[in-house]
């Protein structure tokens, strides 16, 4: 039975540049997205440029019933599974008051219930005679409460908690579970505008999403838990531990705020702001 590598979210920036990653490695593929066509044209480049075998099935993973639908597809391939890239992910930038309904279940439901589900049923399609790897696709905003990101933030957080219990639980049976947590990845329009609207610090904290696509992967083949993209985002996750967390949530909202009015901030280094904020200094 052949092995394959499930990626969800395929057609989107960082998904894509999994997918060629793994292609470039010798990887046979299975692409989930919303978009039949978008997927069909990018598993027919793959399978011309690398020679490797792709499958691909559209889905819309905030649907449960579609969700269903997308792995009895799987099960009835009958292939197994090296890898779990959950790349599939949503944000909702401004105010959680403002958030509706719907949207606040469709976030639920692709970050948190989507990546779930299909972890639970993938992993009975595992390959069991080599090692298994999980990607799970978080944030740097894991770590941290986000006034004008509080829904995804917390989303992250939850699935950052998730994947480090679940890496535990799977250890004994070859399973390794690799949490990414990047900063700004300039994935879409809307992406690359908020990095633009953050100044100086969104420049310095970004990184390209094929260089962090095959560092996680690495990472991942190395068994490690947590891959922080860039020195730079290491060190901003490392001091800022040693801060009060109301500090750094009131920064980060004050931060956003001012990016949401698109003033760029002064290129000073972050963990000096948090510094100056937490002794007062002006």
């Amino acid at each position: 039975m052949e092995s394959y590598v499930l990626i969800t979210g395929a057609t989107g920036g960082l998904g894509k540049a999994f997918a060629v990653e793994c292609a470039y490695r010798g990887w046979n593929l299975f692409l989930t997205d919303l978009s039949e066509e978008h997927l069909c044209c990018f598993a027919t480049s793959l399978m011309n440029t690398y020679a490797v075998r792709v499958i691909y099935s559209p889905c819309d993973l905030t649907d449960a019933a579609e969700r269903q639908k997308l792995l009895s597809h799987i099960r009835s391939c009958n292939i197994s599974f090296s890898a779990l890239i959950n790349v599939a992910g949503l944000d909702y930038e401004g105010l959680f008051s403002d958030r509706s309904p719907e949207q606040i279940r469709t976030l639920i439901r692709l970050n948190i219930e989507a990546n779930l589900e299909i972890t639970a049923e993938i992993l009975k399609l595992r390959n069991r005679i080599k090692p298994f790897r999980i990607i799970n696709v978080a944030s740097l905003a894991a770590y941290y409460s986000m006034p004008l990101k509080a829904m995804y933030a917390a989303s992250k957080r939850f699935l950052l908690s998730f994947s480090m219990a679940l890496r535990e639980e799977l250890r004994p049976y070859g399973v390794t579970v690799t949490t990414l947590c990047p900063a700004g990845l300039p994935t879409t329009p809307e992406c690359i505008k908020a990095i633009e609207r953050q100044g100086f610090a969104g420049i310095i904290t970004t990184k390209n999403v094929g260089y962090v696509a095959a560092k996680t992967i690495d990472h991942a083949l190395k068994g490690h838990a947590v891959y922080i993209p860039g020195k730079l985002n290491q060190l901003l996750r490392f001091f800022s531990s040693f801060i009060p967390s109301v500090v750094i949530t009131r920064f980060i909202g004050s931060r956003w705020q001012r990016a949401g009015e698109n003033k760029l901030q002064k290129p000073e280094h972050l963990i000096w702001n948090l510094w100056r904020k937490t002794e007062g200094v002006t």
